[in-house]
C-alpha cells in the first residue's frame, strides 16, 4: 500500500477549544449505577463511578435526562428541566456530580428535551385547562379537528413511536342558541404528540417557548455545566399549516422518503433557534489572563439530528450555530469497505465546509449496541431491538467486528463519542421477556416493534457480586443477560487482550500522537476491501507531528501491514499479518 496525494481533511490548529477532538462518554443514569438500592441508577452512583472515565481516558461525559418527569418516555418526558427527579436524586446530587467530574477534569454536558414536554408539565395541565385560542394552548401545537365537529385528527401524522401524532384534548363544545337547538361553540380540539401521547410537542413560534428555554439554558450554565446535547434538534419547527404526510419516520430517523421532504422534520426555522442559543452560550465563556478568549472554557451545543444528506446536518453546526452533530451517516454505514470509506469521505467533506469538527459515534441509547449489530448479516437491515425469536447476532463475529470498527473510529480526526459499556464490549440484551419491556414503542406497536430496552442494559461493574456491582441489593430495573457477569469492568481492568484495555490504549495512543486533529489522507492502491487512512499528526507549536496509518481489513485472507511501529491491534496477528474483520495502527517511519 502506498500513500494518496489527496488530502481529505486537514490538520486542524494546535490550540483549537477543547471540543473539537473530544472523547465525550455517554452515561445512562438509569442504568450506570444504583447507589440507594432500589433498581434504578441516579445520579450519586454516577458521581460514585467518575474516576473509571478518567481511567479509560475520555474527556467528557454526557448524562441522559435525569428531570423530573413520570418516565413515559425514560425521562425524555420532563415536568421541569430545573430539578432532578427524585428517582435519580436531588439538584444537590446534581452539583455534587458536576463539581467531582470538574475535580477530575471531565466536562459535563447534559441532556436538552426542546420539541417536547410531559403532558404532566404545568404549562400543559394549564393549556388543557384552557379554552381554544389561549395563551395557555398557545405555547403547544393545538388544532381543531377535520370534520363537522373535529372528531377526526388534524392530519394524517404518524408517531415515531406508532400510531397517530396526534391525541384528542376537548369533545366538541355545544349550547343552547335559545330556541330550543343547539349550536356548535368549539369544534373537538387534538394536540401534537410526534412521539408519545405523553409527550405533547412545544409550538416554537410561541415568544414563551423560546424565553423559557433561553432561562433554562442559563439555569444550567449557572450551575457548572460544559454544554448540552439537543434531543430530536432537527424537530423544533414544523412545516406552516401542517400539510399531510404519508411517510412515519422510524427510530434512528429511518424514514422511506428523505427526511428534509417532511414537514415536520429539518425546516430551515430551527436554525434560528439555535443561532440564539449560541449566543447565550458565548456569553460564559471566559477570558484568559491576556484578554483572549479561554478555548478551554467554550460551552457546547450538540445537535441529534437524523437527517440526509450530510450537507443537511452540516447546517446544524454552522459557526454561529451548534458546535457538532452526530455522525448517524457513519454510525448506519453497513460493514462494507466501499461503505465505510463513502461515510468516512463523505463525512470529512460535509463538516469540512463549515470549518466544523466531524463527529464519530457507532452506539447509543437508541440503536441496538454495535457489538451485537455487527454480528448480523451485512445486508440484513438493523432491527430496532431484536427478541428471543429473532435471529441471534453472531456474539464472537460482532464482537470482532465491534472492537475493529471502534479502532478505526478513535483514529479519525475530530471528536468521538462513546456509549457507557461499549467498552467492555456489551452486546445487546436480545432476550428480554415482553412483561419487563418499557419502552414506549413496544407497547404502542403491539410489540411489533421491540424497542430499544435491549441497549439499556444495567452496567456490570463486579462479575461476583448481586446485579453484577449495579448495587448491592441484586434488585435491576431491566435484567441483566449471564454474559454481562463475564464482560464486567473487574473481570477485564488489566487483563491483556480485554476489550477495556484495548479502549484504554487506543484512547491514550489517540491523544499522544494527536489524531483527534490530525490531516487525513485516504491510502491509495488498496485492495477492494481494505480501508486505510494515513493520519499526519500536529505538534504543539504547529509543526508536523507523528504519521500514523490506520489498516482496516474487511476482505477474505490476512493482509500484510505496512512497515513501521505496531502500536495496537483490535485483535491478534495471524503470523505478523492483519487478519478479516481486525484494524491496526502503525506508526509509519
Amino acid at each position: 500500500m502506498t500513500e494518496s496525494p489527496a488530502q481529505l481533511h486537514p490538520p486542524g490548529p494546535p490550540d483549537a477549544p477543547w471540543w473539537r477532538d473530544a472523547v465525550i462518554y455517554q452515561v445512562y443514569p438509569r442504568s450506570w449505577a444504583d447507589a440507594d438500592g432500589d433498581g434504578v441508577g441516579d445520579l450519586p452512583g454516577v458521581t460514585a463511578h467518575l474516576e473509571h472515565l478518567v481511567d479509560l481516558g475520555v474527556d467528557a461525559l454526557w448524562l441522559s435526562p435525569f428531570y423530573r418527569s413520570p418516565m413515559v418516555d425514560a425521562g425524555y418526558d420532563v415536568t421541569d428541566h430545573r430539578d432532578v427527579d427524585p428517582l435519580f436524586g436531588t439538584i444537590d446530587d446534581a452539583d455534587a456530580l458536576i463539581a467531582r467530574a470538574h475535580d477530575l477534569h471531565l466536562k459535563v454536558v447534559v441532556d436538552l428535551v426542546p420539541n417536547h414536554t410531559s403532558r404532566e408539565h404545568p404549562w400543559f395541565r394549564a393549556a388543557l385547562e384552557a379554552r381554544p385560542g389561549s395563551p395557555e394552548r398557545a405555547r403547544y401545537l393545538f388544532r381543531d379537528g377535520r370534520g363537522p365537529f373535529g372528531a377526526q385528527p388534524p392530519n394524517n401524522w404518524r408517531s415515531v413511536f406508532w400510531g397517530p401524532a396526534w391525541t384528542k384534548a376537548r369533545s366538541a363544545v355545544f349550547d343552547d342558541d335559545g330556541n330550543g337547538a343547539t349550536r356548535l361553540l368549539h369544534k373537538a380540539q387534538w394536540y401534537l404528540d410526534l412521539f408519545d401521547s405523553g409527550q405533547p410537542d412545544l409550538d416554537w413560534t410561541n415568544p414563551e417557548v423560546r424565553a423559557e428555554f433561553d432561562a433554562i439554558l442559563r439555569f444550567w450554565l449557572d450551575r457548572g455545566v460544559d454544554g448540552f446535547r439537543v434531543d430530536v434538534a432537527h424537530g423544533l419547527v414544523k412545516r406552516e399549516g401542517l400539510p399531510d404526510w404519508d411517510d412515519r419516520t422510524r427510530m434512528a430517523g429511518v424514514s422511506d422518503r428523505p427526511t428534509r421532504e417532511s414537514p415536520m422534520w429539518d425546516q430551515d426555522g430551527v436554525h434560528e433557534i439555535y443561532r440564539g442559543w449560541r449566543a447565550t452560550l458565548e456569553e460564559y465563556g471566559r477570558a484568559r489572563p491576556d484578554g483572549t478568549p479561554d478555548p478551554d472554557s467554550e460551552r457546547i451545543l450538540v445537535a441529534e439530528a437524523w437527517v440526509e444528506p450530510i450537507e443537511r446536518v452540516a447546517l446544524y453546526v454552522r459557526p454561529d450555530e451548534m458546535h457538532q452533530a452526530f455522525n448517524f451517516h457513519y454510525l448506519n454505514a453497513p460493514w462494507r469497505a466501499p461503505d465505510l470509506k463513502a461515510a468516512v469521505g463523505e463525512s470529512l467533506r460535509g463538516n469540512d465546509l463549515v470549518g466544523a469538527p466531524t463527529t464519530w459515534v457507532l452506539s447509543n441509547h437508541d440503536v441496538v449496541r454495535h457489538a451485537s449489530r455487527l454480528g448480523l448479516p451485512v445486508d440484513v437491515p438493523c432491527p430496532s431491538g431484536i427478541g428471543a425469536d429473532d435471529p441471534q447476532p453472531d456474539a464472537e463475529l460482532g464482537l470482532r467486528r465491534a472492537r475493529a470498527a471502534t479502532t478505526l473510529m478513535l483514529a479519525l480526526p475530530g471528536s468521538a463519542y462513546l456509549y457507557q459499556g461499549e467498552e467492555l464490549g456489551l452486546p445487546d440484551h436480545t432476550a428480554l421477556p415482553d412483561d419487563v419491556r418499557q419502552d414506549p414503542a413496544f407497547h404502542r406497536s403491539g410489540g411489533r416493534e421491540l424497542g430499544r430496552d435491549g441497549c439499556r442494559i444495567p452496567m456490570p461493574w463486579k462479575g461476583e457480586a448481586p446485579a453484577a456491582g449495579f448495587n448491592t441489593t441484586g434488585e435491576t430495573w431491566l435484567p441483566q443477560p449471564a454474559c454481562y457477569a463475564e464482560l464486567a469492568v473487574d473481570r477485564q481492568r488489566g487483563v491483556e487482550g480485554s476489550t477495556l484495555e484495548l479502549y484504554r490504549t487506543l484512547l491514550r495512543v489517540r491523544r499522544d500522537r494527536g489524531l483527534g486533529r490530525a490531516g487525513v489522507a485516504e491510502v491509495a492502491d488498496t485492495p477492494p476491501d481494505v480501508v486505510a487512512y494515513d493520519l499526519q499528526g500536529i505538534e504543539g507549536g504547529g509543526g508536523e507531528g507523528p504519521r500514523t496509518r490506520v489498516v482496516l481489513n474487511l476482505g477474505e485472507d490476512p493482509i500484510r501491514l505496512p512497515e513501521g511501529e505496531l502500536l495496537v491491534t483490535s485483535g491478534p496477528l495471524d503470523a505478523g499479518r492483519l487478519p478479516v474483520d481486525t484494524a491496526a495502527w502503525v506508526a509509519l517511519p
